[in-house]
Formats: structure tokens, sequence, C-alpha cells
């Protein structure tokens, strides 16, 4: 077991998600920075789909029954185990009675602490992940809460540190236009792909709201909800983009002027509010 001592502006327990589900109204989700969260679990020689903790802006501090090794990557925070400085990238052993303590990053949002083993939490769906919009998954952790470490260890791996790239300043996400291109003014295209959008403070797992120039539709009807995927980039009535992640809906009303790729999707999550990202169309 360990104990949530505090945790943080928002701290939730998440794997690699519940996918292939959509059919039924059953989202994804999972860690939002999918990259950091294998990465946190290869270092503690986890099975890449095992349970860690996913921290929003720091803040999570956590106490051990017994001796662990855990594990730091995502937005670099401040990293303290019983009050000196510990590594982040690295495998970091914790002794019994100790406690972990992850401070605010100077950039990014979600940070990730594995904890070898893995988180145990009873799964929902196959999937240990919480599901901030339809309430599926383990509850979010409190002060108190005690959680469960398992056996989804496979062995340590032989590294000291993993190199990783800084999170930039300003974010590009590579996209393709479309499925709904085609009910937005060629203008309202072109201004997609040439101009920064703000993140605003209204963004959370679910997507980020954005602020910058409208995109203009010609098409004024109203959509029928369809089937929408995480990097959706749906434009409400207003002109301003909303981008899917890892806890979107599965339907949407709005048209999708694009669709950013995969594989930058983990920028995305890190994305703070008043920070600016700009979309490369290909």
């Amino acid at each position: 077991m360990i104990e949530v001592v505090r945790p943080g502006p928002l701290t939730t327990v998440q794997d690699l998600g519940r996918p292939g589900l959509a059919h039924l109204g059953v989202g994804q989700s999972g860690a939002a920075d999918r990259p950091a969260a294998r990465l946190a679990n290869r270092l503690v020689g986890n099975d890449e789909s095992a349970a860690c903790l996913e921290a929003t802006l720091g803040g999570l501090a956590v106490r051990f029954d017994e001796t662990g090794t855990v594990a730091v990557t995502g937005a670099p925070a401040p990293v303290l185990v019983n009050g000196r400085a510990a590594a982040l990238h690295t495998p970091v052993r914790i002794d019994a009675g100790h406690t972990v303590e992850l401070g605010q990053p100077a950039r990014g949002v979600r940070t990730y602490l594995a904890i070898r083993g893995g988180i145990a939490v009873e799964p929902v769906l196959g999937s240990r992940s919480t599901d901030i919009l339809s309430g599926l998954g383990p509850p979010v952790p409190a002060a108190g809460t005690r959680l469960p470490l398992g056996d989804a260890d496979i062995g340590l791996p032989n590294v000291d540190v993993a190199p990783v790239a800084e999170l930039p300043d300003q974010i590009v996400l590579a996209a393709l236009l479309g499925p709904r291109d085609d009910w937005f003014t060629r203008e309202a295209c072109e201004t997609l792909g040439s101009s920064a959008y703000e993140v605003t403070s209204e963004s959370d797992r679910i997507g980020l709201r954005l602020r910058g120039p409208a995109l203009q539709r010609w098409v004024k009807e109203e959509l029928p909800s369809e089937g929408v995927v995480t990097g959706a980039l749906q434009v409400t009535a207003d002109g301003m983009p909303v981008l899917f992640l890892a806890d979107h809906p599965v339907t949407g009303g709005y048209p999708v002027i694009a669709v950013v790729d995969a594989a930058y999707l983990h920028l995305a999550a890190q994305a703070r509010p008043g920070q600016q990202i700009r979309f490369r169309l290909g």
C-alpha cells in the first residue's frame, strides 16, 4: 500500500485506457501524456500498461508502507524523497515510511509517478484509468486514500537515466484537415494553419479550449452528433476550436475542422493555460 498524504490540484490513477468501447459510449481515457506514462513504467520495470499516478500541476505527496521503487516523468516537477531532492527520469529507491513529494513543474501540466508493481485498484471495463467526464474508474484520490500495489513488474531495466527532450515554449502540432473542413470557408482553413491559439484556463483532461482568430463556417445548419476521436479539433458556435484530449466524449455536435496527429498529442496534454499552440496542416 501507499497512502496519499496530499493529492495536489488533481491526481488520478491512469493506465493506457479502455480502447475499443466507443460503440458502447465509453471513451478510451488513460494517461493524457502516454509516452511519459509508458517511460515511467519502463524505468521501474513495469509493463507499459501498468497503472500509475498522473499529477496535475504537482502538489502530490505519497507515503510508502514498504520499501519500493519509483520513477517520475512528464512535466518536470521538483521531486523530494523524505525532504531530499531526487532526480527525474530515473529509478529511485524509497524506504518504508518515507514520503515522495512533487513540487509545481516549471513547464508542462502533467507529471507521472510510477511505482514498481503498479497501482492495483480494481479495474473497470478492463482499465484502472479514471475518466473525469464519465466518472468511470477509481475515485479521484483524496488525502488519506490508500492505494494497493500490484505485481505488474517484469524485471528492472539496465538504465540509470532516460534522456528526455525539454517541453517546448511554443507547441506546434501536426494535423490533417477534415472530416468537416468543407463546412468552413477557405479563409478559415488558412487561418488555422497560420495563426497562434492560446490555451485558456477552461482546459482540462477532456480538451483544450483555445482562443484566437475565429474560424468561420459557410455551412450554417446544425450537424447531427457524430463520432469523434482524441485529437479532433472541434469548432464551437463562436468559431473557437476545442482540441479533444484523453477524456473526450465519444460523439460531438460541432464540426471537426482537423485532427491532430496522435504522435503530437502528448505535447497538447502538457500545454499550460496562456501557452500558445500552432497547427501545421498536412
